[in-house]
């Protein structure tokens, strides 16, 4: 039996620790002889293994005890990513060597025309959502050290008692992990390069917490109960247990979503996992074991997360000890020392892996992205003239990591005891998830700019802090409670957990959506409606064909002019020393069989090399200013740097063109063949309207005639009979001059040769001395008609004849359409809007309303209602058009069943454009 007192645990927790160092001692005393064992594909995936943090140790047990499963859709998420997406990582890889990127922040910069203001915001938000992680972590092992040196008691509180900094266990572990990150992952000024011994330092911590976290499981599955099975029959016992083990909560699927979307989004874009997943990697086909290794690595440390957490309530019931130190209380409930030493030690490995990554990730966003920037432009400090950088560098990257460091354990301190550590691992989820539109976005739409992702990035990072971090804050203390009950200054449409009136969702669900809507529409809306630099549109054409363009290496210069390789190699010593610039200069030079003492200026090549090995030191955004004050010359024209990013992709731009062409090609032939057939049937209605008009041209001309020779032929016949004859020949002479009137006024009107006579009129009186004209027809045929005339309609301007000439031919269809048995036929005139409308209706049988304005067309013959061939010319509704249409009104078919139709003329109060007509 052992007994674990203060200095067992301590001795055990700093061997621990040198283990570690000894481990990345070693890898790098390897690497540094070329023998470096990071290329090995099981150390990678292993490395990948820094995503399980103390999050997974101990809160997933503590949510799984809370929510049941709703602690799978955090590995299910990263589990989705490289399963099905392994492609959107081989790119991102890609991208990283291909420029040479340090870190996230340099990763977006890049992609939007190497940003400083960019980098900068990305490293904010970084800083800011990545401090509570690391809280989180350091909160685990005060937690776990609290409650194991109270053994053989079990004491687990929800909230510890405050103690002084000194003693503070979670002080000493920051400090001691500060001091690992700075030996091991600030040994290389070059960030590209890899910390060997970090990472296999990583990949054995992962080993460690794995065999930790699978030997409490199997000691609660196997050793407390009969297996799976006993332990969940007992746990189905207990209402409240068994409602953890289905899923059918209210909103579950909604968290589900939530949380496996922020999972996928934190896999990649968290910078500790951008860091091991792209800096990290050594060449690519280490992730195809990635791809299935990192899931199933996955899948093994959550198997027995539901049952060590259903042990943990069996042997808990009364709720006093804090569910997240289930797989430590329940070894010591058992009197299991050694497994609950180990568990401690496998808890401090998942937090100190993830905050020496992240530590190092943000230590170098902050001094390539915030700090260096800052530095280059402030000339009064005269570091331009400095020869060597390089301890610079080193200073302010070690200074940040203390910083990060302490600024993680005062946020502990002040405000992680107010929350769950779940709880906190899902406010920084959030903060990076802001991160995916901007970085998924630009690896896959060539139209997002700087300006977008800036706002995006902006508003995404605003609405986070205000629907989760101030929340965080109230619920600590440090701002008024009533903030999230009321919402600042009283205003309930500002509630951070239900924003401009959003409820129902829960407050991760909520905030997601805010952030998603305001984010990524910005970046979205203002990527389209402003401007692309050149810079930017050469750097996105890079980004989106990383692997059309990935190995052409020169041919993606955008510097033209030159440079002395003096110049360049002194620049390259300021940041990266002289040994590491010889060994550059010198590879490349040999490499194309050069002396570098004989090359005197550098060419494109050469400033290429130079650039992206101080992007690798100092970011791309300052590498970018400083080889622009050594470059003599200009950025190139987006002209000519487009001319030579499209060179390979021009057979596909000409395919693209002839299939264009093609398709107006094919839509030129739709549009003859439409004309000809058109022309067709202008064609079919000319032949038939000359049919039309010759027939009755000839029917009036042969009953002049006839009747005209019987006259002349027997002068001797009867009075009454002259008579008769004579009456015909008139009616035919009428109807023959009405033919050609009707010719000629559609040959004046389509030749503006017609003449208009203008003057102020009654409408409803012009209208009745049309009916008038008609008045002998109706009584003949025995037609009612019906007459609707509003009062005090006021007066237009127009031309009475033609007016009438529209009425009438409008009542002469309606007469010849109408019920040949009880014919009906009403006129009504009444004033609608700023128009007077003059509508003409008949109880016929209708037009077709396909018909509607086919009817309008020239020559056109309506034959319903009609049992044999129409008479007249088919051009009485295609002048009266054309004559409403002058006086800027509308002649309208406006309704039409098998009941009747009804004709509207509608014209206008004011008709300015007809007074002027009228003027010429």
């Amino acid at each position: 039996m052992v007994v674990l007192v203060d200095w067992i645990i301590i001795l055990s927790s700093i061997g621990y620790l040198l283990v570690l160092f000894a481990i990345a001692y070693f890898a790098d005393k390897r690497a540094e002889r070329g023998a470096g064992i990071t290329s090995h594909p099981y150390i990678y995936a292993l490395s990948l293994g820094v995503y399980c943090t103390s999050w997974t140790f101990y809160g997933s047990v503590g949510r799984a005890a809370s929510s049941g499963l709703d602690f799978l859709p955090i590995y299910l998420g990263p589990t989705l990513v490289f399963v099905l997406w392994w492609l959107v990582v081989k790119k991102i890889i890609r991208i990283t060597k291909a420029h040479r990127i340090t870190s996230i922040a340099d990763f977006i910069s890049s992609r939007y025309g190497k940003s400083t203001p960019l980098s900068a915001l990305v490293t904010v938000i970084a800083v800011v959502g990545i401090v509570p992680y690391i809280s989180l972590q350091l909160k685990a092992v005060a937690t776990s050290f609290n409650v194991l040196k109270q053994y053989p008691e079990v004491i687990a509180p929800l909230n510890s008692p405050p103690i002084a900094t000194v003693a503070d266990t979670a002080f000493w572990v920051a400090l001691v992990l500060a001091i690992f990150a700075i030996l091991f992952g600030t040994r290389h000024i070059d960030n590209s390069e890899h910390h060997d011994g970090v990472v296999v330092a990583i990949a054995f911590e992962s080993v460690v917490k794995l065999l930790a976290f699978l030997a409490v499981g199997i000691f609660v599955t196997f050793g407390l109960y009969d297996g799976f099975g006993d332990l969940f029959q007992q746990a189905s016992r207990v209402p409240e247990l068994l409602q953890l083990m289905t899923f059918e909560k209210e909103g579950a699927y909604t968290t589900w979503v939530t949380l496996t979307t922020l999972s996928m989004v934190a896999a990649v874009c968290l910078p500790r996992q951008f860091q091991v997943i792209a800096v990290e990697n050594v060449n690519e086909p280490e992730l195809r074991k990635g791809v299935w290794l990192f899931p199933l690595y996955l899948l093994a440390i959550n198997i027995f997360v539901l049952p060590i957490a259903l042990g943990g309530m069996l042997q808990f019931p009364r709720g006093d000890v804090n569910a997240d130190t289930f797989i430590l209380t329940l070894p010591m409930a058992h009197e299991q020392e050694m497994l609950a030493l180990l568990v401690f030690l496998g808890g401090l490995s998942a937090a100190t892996s993830m905050v020496i990554v992240a530590t190092i990730a943000l230590s170098t966003m902050v001094c390539n992205d915030l700090v260096m920037p800052v530095l280059l432009r402030w000339n009064w400090l005269g570091l331009k003239r400095k020869s060597d950088f390089t301890g610079v560098l080193l200073f302010v990257r070690r200074s940040s990591i203390i910083l990060i460091l302490l600024f993680g354990y005062a946020y502990f301190r002040f405000l992680g005891e107010s929350d769950a550590l779940v709880t906190i691992g899902l406010i920084s989820f959030a903060a990076v998830f802001q991160f995916a539109p901007a970085m998924i976005g630009g690896m896959f739409w060539k139209g997002g700019n700087r300006k977008g992702a800036l706002v995006g990035l902006s508003l995404g990072f605003v609405v986070w802090a205000y629907t989760l971090l101030l929340p965080a804050f109230a619920k600590s203390g440090l701002l008024p409670i009533t903030f999230i009950a009321a919402g600042p200054l009283g205003i309930e449409l500002f509630r951070p957990y239900e924003l401009f009136g959003l409820q129902g969702l829960d407050h991760l669900t909520h905030a997601l959506f805010w952030t998603t809507v305001f984010n990524a529409g910005a970046y979205v809306f203002v990527s389209l409606y402003t401007r692309h630099s050149a810079i930017e549109r050469v750097q996105g054409a890079l980004f989106v064909d990383v692997y059309r363009y990935a190995d052409q290496g020169p041919r993606s210069q955008l510097w033209q002019g030159s440079a002395s390789v003096e110049d360049l190699f002194n620049l390259l010593v300021r940041f990266l020393g002289r040994a590491r610039a010889d060994r550059a200069f010198s590879g490349y030079f040999r490499d194309r069989g050069l002396e570098r003492r004989r090359v005197i200026t550098a060419d494109a090549d050469l400033v290429h090399l130079t650039e992206r090995l101080l992007s690798g030191a100092i970011g791309a955004a300052s590498a970018r200013v400083m080889i622009s004050s050594v470059v003599k010359g200009e950025v190139v024209r987006l002209e000519e740097v487009m001319t030579i990013l499209d060179e390979t992709s021009q057979v596909i731009e000409y395919s693209q063109s002839l299939e264009q062409k093609s398709k107006e090609l094919e839509s030129t032939t739709a549009q003859l063949r439409a004309a000809n057939e058109r022309l067709q049937e202008l064609d079919r209605l000319k032949d038939e309207f000359l049919s039309t008009v010759s027939h009755e041209l000839r029917t009036p001309l042969t009953s002049i005639r006839s009747f005209s020779e019987i006259l002349s032929d027997h002068p001797d016949l009867e009075d009454e009979e002259k008579s008769r004859f004579l009456e015909i020949i008139v009616k035919e002479s009428v109807r023959l001059t009405r033919l050609i009137n009707q010719v000629l006024d559609l040959a004046k009107i389509e030749a503006g040769q017609m003449e208009w006579i203008f003057e102020d009129l009654d409408i409803p009186q012009v209208v009745e001395n049309s009916m008038d004209t008609m008045s002998a027809i109706l009584s003949e045929k025995e037609i009612v008609l019906d007459v609707d005339f509003a009062t005090d309609l006021p007066m237009i301007r127009g031309d009475r004849d033609r007016l009438m000439q529209v009425f009438v031919n409008l009542l002469s269809n309606a007469i010849k359409f109408c019920d040949e048995e009880r014919g009906w036929v009403k006129v009504s005139v009444f004033l609608q809007g700023q128009e007077i409308v003059i509508t003409v209706a008949d109880n016929g049988q209708g037009v077709p309303w396909q018909a509607r304005e086919r009817i309008f067309e020239k020559f056109h013959q309506s034959r319903e209602g009609l049992a044999d061939k129409p008479h007249g010319t088919g051009l009485g509704l295609s002048i009266s058009r054309q004559i409403v249409e002058y006086f800027d009104g509308r002649l309208e078919l406006v309704d039409t069943s098998s009941k009747g139709s009804v004709f509207g003329v509608f014209l206008p109060l004011q008709a300015e454009q007809v007074i002027a007509k009228a003027g010429e």
